[in-house]
């Protein structure tokens, strides 16, 4: 096996165990509550915590992964993982659980910022949306694990035994990329000297950036708040479905999401990236307004596999924030990026569960349907507004950087 496929594969295991943990409570959101008395703002804040310590690592994290790379960085981050994830098992009360959550987001942090640092220091810049997609790809089937093998696995062990064995995963994984990942060919140390303060104005002064950033801000918030959470109690309140049930449609949102990631680069390659961004995201909306027309399961299922395949086009984005800068940036500038990313989960979760804890719950402890449909609909306008935001770049989708970039740039690149 040559080294290249290596390093991909290793941080494709990686993201695929961060995947798993991402989006386990929206299966195991009843037995949380259930058990530890939790109310749904309660519910969301414990959940989105995972993003908000996710993203308050992002900027530290890129200078780390341009400085010392992601060998080092990644894994090390990925102890925390290990030990939130045990803290996460053993918690007897909201705080101890949300303090497992926060652990595990910080440890997942550099996951997949890591793993594109390596794919840019591995691969040619023109491979890198088409490899980056595939990694997101197949890293996204950790979500197929955290659908209806889940719902088994909480059946029969309970989820306290779940998250205490993922804790072991997550420790092998981490010390297999310590031992057998390098940072770049021929070195076993990432191109350092990058001057942190300097390369962080230039990404947070560049007009193109803050075109992406609300599109970013705004699809990966709603997409994770559900993936990660709402996906589930959607289908217990408004479809009324038993555990399995909404497993097994969680499992079309999970697939959605693997295969959006997968074809984008191949899309965009052929039709235009900025084109395929504005057409995904037309259909991400539509299937918010679909969902907030409270369907029948029929119809939820496909919706949901679009949703998540729409949503998972996201990672063109990313492909357009790595060309903009050069690559001794790619760090920085892919986790600033990933910081509004995660803020917009962490907030938009959150905000999901402020909005439903509005509500009374019946006679069955359930929601009413017309609390996720105020969600929906206003998700669906942000969404719109954002992608309004985002059209001028088609004027100027080249992504050549401005004068003072370049100017700052030169002498970076060889």
């Amino acid at each position: 096996m040559s080294k290249r496929s290596q390093v991909f594969i290793l941080f494709t295991a990686a993201f695929f165990v961060s995947q798993f943990f991402l989006s386990a409570n929206a299966v195991i959101a009843a037995d949380l509550s259930r058990e530890l008395d939790l109310t749904p703002a309660e519910l969301g804040l414990m959940s989105s915590v995972f993003y908000m310590a996710f993203a308050l690592v992002q900027l530290p994290l890129g200078v780390g992964l341009d400085r010392w790379g992601p060998r080092w960085v990644t894994p090390g981050l990925m102890l925390l993982a290990a030990a939130g994830s045990m803290v996460f098992a053993l918690a007897p009360s909201f705080p101890i659980l949300a303090l497992g959550r926060a652990l595990i987001g910080m440890g997942m942090s550099g996951v997949l910022m890591g793993g594109y640092k390596a794919i840019s220091q591995w691969y040619p810049p023109r491979r890198f949306a088409t490899v980056s997609g595939l990694l997101a790809a197949i890293g996204v089937c950790g979500s197929l694990l955290a659908a209806t093998p889940l719902a088994w696995l909480d059946r029969v062990i309970g989820w306290r035994a779940v998250f205490g064995g993922g804790s072991v995963v997550i420790l092998c994984v981490s010390l297999a990329i310590m031992l057998w990942a390098e940072n770049k060919p021929g070195e076993a140390s990432a191109a350092g000297g990058s001057r942190a303060g300097s390369d962080l104005r230039a990404i947070f002064t560049n007009s193109q950036f803050w075109r992406i950033v609300p599109l970013m801000f705004l699809i990966n918030g709603i997409i994770g708040g559900f993936r990660g959470l709402w996906a589930g109690p959607y289908l217990f309140d408004v479809l009324r479905l038993e555990q399995i049930a909404a497993g097994n449609l969680l499992l079309l949102l999970a697939i959605g999401a693997v295969a959006g990631p997968l074809t984008a680069g191949w899309i965009a390659n052929r039709l235009g990236s900025y084109q395929i961004v504005i057409g995904s995201t037309m259909v991400f909306i539509l299937c918010q307004l679909l969902l907030a027309g409270l369907p029948p399961m029929v119809i939820t299922g496909l919706t949901y596999i679009c949703f998540g395949y729409s949503g998972g086009f996201l990672i063109l984005l990313l492909a357009q924030v790595r060309q903009i800068f050069p690559s001794a940036m790619t760090g920085q500038a892919l986790s600033t990026i990933n910081l509004f990313a995660f803020c917009g989960t962490f907030l938009i979760q959150w905000w999901i569960g402020l909005v439903v804890g509005t509500y009374p719950v019946d006679g069955t402890g359930h929601y009413p349907a017309q609390a996720y449909t105020i969600v929906l609909q206003i998700a669906a306008a942000g969404t719109f507004l954002s992608l309004l935001w985002y059209l001028p770049l088609l004027r100027n989708p080249s992504g050549t950087l401005t004068p003072v970039q370049e100017i700052s740039f030169k002498g970076k690149e060889q």
